[in-house]
Parts: structure tokens; sequence; C-alpha cells
């Protein structure tokens, strides 16, 4: 890939674009001076010597990858041909061909990544169009490891479920932290005490796994197989039907993911 890669991403002035914007400059994917940011109202004061502008025409214009990261209700007024560039979504719902029809370009990729890439550490599902060779795909792999780890997927519904298991991932486990937290309160823990002992528990969890890089059940089991208080813990939340809870509230994602784009 060429060190003068420009890049440009419509909807920069956002927290989803900001982040992305700052994770590609700091790992080296693009330069100051070939990134180019679009905002709607305020100018992205945190990148000072980035190029940003109002007019997302001449941002594609300026622009080898344009990356749109808009809310999926205003995508269908945006306005913008990509000339056959390369453009990669971040929206949730927004099929292939709805991007490429609309971009006009078939060079197209559809991928989400989580509110995790603000710290470098989301999950971004991705696939690509037809018209996407290796040289595409390896520019978008850059990219989307300047924020984490990423998959290509085999097809659209593969990225509609995870819409809801990756995309909307960290807001499970801190409504699960949120649970843990009122309970702890509920019981007479000071509420700075609760907080501090329930996040720290919640990042302790996910490094525990990383470390392991093990298959959850197998951790839940070791726990399970000692029978001591977090077994009974465990017993007592899958009998009130914590997994079955779960499973709808992924089911309702995926079932939103498809309806935002306008899928049968």
């Amino acid at each position: 890939m060429q060190d003068s890669l420009r890049i440009g991403v419509i909807g920069g002035g956002g927290w989803l674009g900001k982040a992305l914007a700052c994770a590609i400059l700091n790992k080296g994917v693009v330069d100051h001076a070939g990134l180019t940011l679009s905002y709607r109202h305020a100018r992205p004061a945190s990148f000072p010597n980035v190029h940003c502008t109002q007019n997302n025409q001449e941002l594609a214009d300026r622009s080898d990858v344009i990356i749109v990261s808009v809310r999926p209700a205003d995508w269908p007024s945006l306005s913008v041909d990509a000339h056959g560039k390369l453009v990669i979504s971040v929206m949730a719902g927004i099929r292939l061909d709805q991007l490429a029809a609309n971009h006009q370009t078939g060079r197209v990729v559809r991928a989400l990544p989580n509110a995790a890439a603000e710290v470098g550490r989301s999950y971004t599902p991705w696939i690509a169009s037809g018209d996407m060779d290796e040289a595409d795909r390896s520019i978008a792999r850059r990219i989307f490891r300047a924020f984490g780890v990423e998959d290509e997927v085999n097809g659209e519904s593969d990225i509609d479920y995870l819409t809801g298991l990756s995309g909307s991932g960290p807001a499970f486990p801190a409504l699960f932290a949120a649970a843990m937290m009122k309970d702890a309160v509920d019981h007479g823990l000071p509420t700075d005490i609760a907080r501090r002992a329930v996040n720290t528990v919640l990042i302790g969890a996910g490094a525990l796994l990383e470390h392991q890089d093990d298959c959850p059940n197998n951790v839940v089991n070791s726990f399970l197989d000692y029978r001591g208080t977090t077994a009974a813990a465990i017993e007592a939340m899958r009998a009130f039907g914590l997994e079955a809870t779960v499973s709808e509230g992924l089911s309702a994602a995926f079932k939103k993911s498809v309806s935002m784009g306008g899928a049968s």
C-alpha cells in the first residue's frame, strides 16, 4: 500500500468518526495531509492539522478511500459520487447493493466496528463487494486493525447478526455491570465502592478472557466445577432465564439491523 493513501471520513465530527480518524492517524495508516474529515456543525477541534470540510463531495474528490460514518437514518439524503473509489460503510443496516448504487462504485465494504474503537479494542466484522480485489482488502484490513480486531465474514446476514452481538456488544457488559451495581447499592454499599468493585470485575474479566484465549463456556464450567459461591450465582441466573434473555436481545438487534436497511 502506498504511503500517500488519502482517506476521507464522512461524519468525522461524530464520536465514531473521530475515534476511527484518531486510530488511523495514530497507527500510521494515513498522515495528517492525507486525511479529510467532513462535519455538519462544529469543526472537529482535536484535528488541527487535518483538512476539514462541510462539503461531502469535496471530501470524496480528494480521497482514495471514503469511510461513511453517519447515522443510518441520515444516509439516504447523503448524495456523494465516489467515482468508483473504495467506500467503507460503518453504518448498521445499509446493504452493499444500496451503498454501491448510491455512491456509484462497485468497490464497497460493509463493516461494523463498535464503541471500543475509541480505545483501540473494537471487534469489526466486514464483508466486501464482488469488485473488491486483494489490494482493496489489504487496505480495509489495515484500517480495521488500527482500532482492534477484524474478520471478513461470509455474508450480509452475518453482519446483520453481528450488529447485535459485537456492534452493540460493549453495551451488554455495561448493562450487566449496572444491574450488579444497583444490587450492591441496594445492599448498602457506598456508591463509589460499588462502582469501583463492579467496573474492576468487568475489566478484569475481559483481561482474563483475553489472556486465557479460551472458550467462555470453559471458563464458566471451571467455576461450576468448583461448586462455590460463583457456581451458586451462575445456576440461579440461568434458572431465572439469563441465556434466554440474551438470545431474545440478540434476536431483537438482528431484526432491527435488517429493518434499518429496508430488507425483507
